[in-house]
């Protein structure tokens, strides 16, 4: 256990160097390749936004009952039920049949052969819709089961679309989990403009083309009021595009007149639908219709065949980078609102970074004063295991660019405290082999680090195992705390089994005849 060869002492010192070489990076503004990363400071330390964002699922579930209108209507049809006075009122159709075929209804809209009214049947084996009688009244629903998985696919879809919407914002590190059934959770460290990220997540971002009418009093229009001009305008509800037809949007300056405008390219599909909807109505007007307010009318002068085209309608610069970047990102599937928000300042962030500092300092230096009491010149090396210990876990944290959080700090000071346990096992193992081993230093020194492993690698294995666990189901701040432990029980074992070790070996081979108090 105590010979080293020459090698092995290379790859030691070599693996400690290159680790902790990346703590520099965090006190350095270099531009360098390998300087660039940096520990990235949490919510708590170096301030931001916190945003409780609920997802409004009920527009959703009356699509999804629309949706259902024209297959149901088909399958009463393929079924030879006769129906009358179909509705749709709010989140339920209603239609009326007669008592003797009822048995009829139920058997094909509970059937698990090719059904695609109850879809789940195939694929879950439950319903997505449900539905009740009110004498020869029958109301069709969404199911509770349809319901939550309705529910689950727009948390799930609303997650990656705010995701895609702040990291365009350029906002490093933000935590975006997912709480209870319907409300994510956004963390924003050092957002300096938290007003711009609610008005950016809290847009639907539903973009429509749509062709407008002369006639405000013809059927089936809608009236908007233009935005820059205050105009009413009939717009019809038939869809020439929406905005899952775009793949990319970017901000610009008109040639012409030099106002920012967005341009926009649209796929395969949009280019051809675009093409055919404005080469039928040169002359006429188009609306564009964002989150039911209409942005811009433009006049079609001619044919666009090329699949781009440009939005207009008096936007500042920084109005439409942030519409296009809601186009990048895509359409929420239901409007989010919030229903908590917190800022933390800067300065109360830098107070915690202080604290939490000052209470590693502190525990540090007592820790380093017992062991040098204790042990003496051992405690000293045990105390430089300790110090390399901390330079390698800040290096692995600079090297992955995690997020520091006040939890992770404590979790670090866990970690010197859980290192000199280690080197503390190995002493005390030391000190009963040098009682029974009289005289023979190197055969005690060598049994004490033997006999200490299996109980060290078991204290910091199971440690490491709960720590990971934390990591998996926790988020945030309990996440960071999971990320420092863990990495600080890999460096604890590293320095203790190898550093520690290898500064012992030297002075009992150099001391082998002589008395060692430890």
């Amino acid at each position: 256990m105590l010979n080293f060869t020459k090698i092995k002492i290379v790859l030691i010192y070599l693996s400690f160097i290159a680790i902790s070489f990346f703590c520099y990076s965090n006190f350095s503004n270099s531009d360098n390749f390998f300087l660039k990363k940096k520990i990235n400071l949490g919510l708590d330390l170096q301030g931001g936004s916190y945003l409780l964002l609920e997802v409004d699922s009920t527009p959703l579930q009356k699509r999804q009952i629309q949706s259902k209108v024209i297959p149901l209507k088909k399958k009463l049809k393929e079924n030879q039920i006769n129906y009358k006075n179909f509705k749709l009122i709010d989140n339920k159709i209603s239609f009326e049949i007669l008592e003797s075929e009822k048995k009829n209804f139920e058997k094909f809209f509970t059937s698990k052969n090719n059904n695609n009214i109850n879809i789940y049947l195939n694929k879950f084996n439950s319903f997505e819709l449900d539905y009740n009688y009110d004498k020869n009244k029958i109301f069709v629903y969404l199911s509770k089961n349809g319901i939550i998985n309705l529910n689950t696919s727009a948390v799930d879809q609303s997650i990656e679309i705010v995701r895609r919407r702040i990291d365009e914002t350029g906002t490093k590190e933000p935590s975006i989990v997912k709480r209870g059934s319907n409300r994510i959770l956004v963390e924003l460290p050092g957002v300096k403009d938290p007003e711009r990220i609610k008005e950016l997540l809290g847009k639907t971002a539903q973009l429509s083309f749509r062709l407008v009418s002369d006639d405000k009093t013809e059927f089936g229009n809608e009236i908007f009021t233009l935005n820059d001009t205050q105009e009413k305008i009939s717009v019809s509800k038939r869809i020439i595009l929406t905005g899952d037809n775009l793949i990319d949007a970017n901000p610009k300056y008109d040639n012409i007149n030099q106002e920012p405008i967005v341009a926009f390219t649209l796929n395969r599909l949009g280019s051809q639908r675009f093409g055919q909807a404005t080469s039928k109505n040169i002359g006429k007007r188009i609306a564009i219709i964002l989150d039911k307010e209409a942005i811009s009318a433009p006049v079609i002068r001619d044919s666009i065949t090329g699949g781009q085209g440009t939005i207009s309608g008096s936007f500042t610069f920084q109005t439409a980078t942030d519409l296009a970047l809601l186009l990048r990102s895509g359409a929420l599937p239901a409007p989010l609102s919030v229903v908590e928000e917190r800022t933390v300042g800067p300065d109360l962030g830098q107070d915690s970074i202080d604290a939490g500092v000052m209470s590693l300092i502190v525990g540090f230096i007592l820790v380093i004063v017992f062991m040098v009491i204790k042990y003496r010149l051992f405690g000293l090396i045990a105390n430089i295991s300790l110090i390399s210990n901390l330079l390698m876990l800040l290096g692995f944290l600079t090297l992955l660019e995690a997020t520091l959080t006040l939890p992770g700090i404590a979790g670090i000071i866990l970690t010197v405290g859980m290192a000199v346990d280690a080197n503390v096992l190995i002493f005390e193992r030391i000190k009963e082999e040098i009682k029974k081993n009289v005289g023979n230093n190197i055969q005690a020194f060598d049994l004490g680090f033997r006999r200490s492993v299996i109980t060290i690698l078991d204290a910091n294995i199971t440690t490491l195992i709960a720590s990971i666990i934390l990591f998996i189901f926790g988020s945030g701040p309990v996440k960071g705390f999971a990320v420092t432990l863990s990495i600080g029980l890999i460096t604890t074992l590293f320095s203790a089994y190898f550093i520690s070790r290898h500064l012992t070996s030297i002075i009992v081979l150099k001391n082998k005849d002589k008395t060692l108090l430890i």
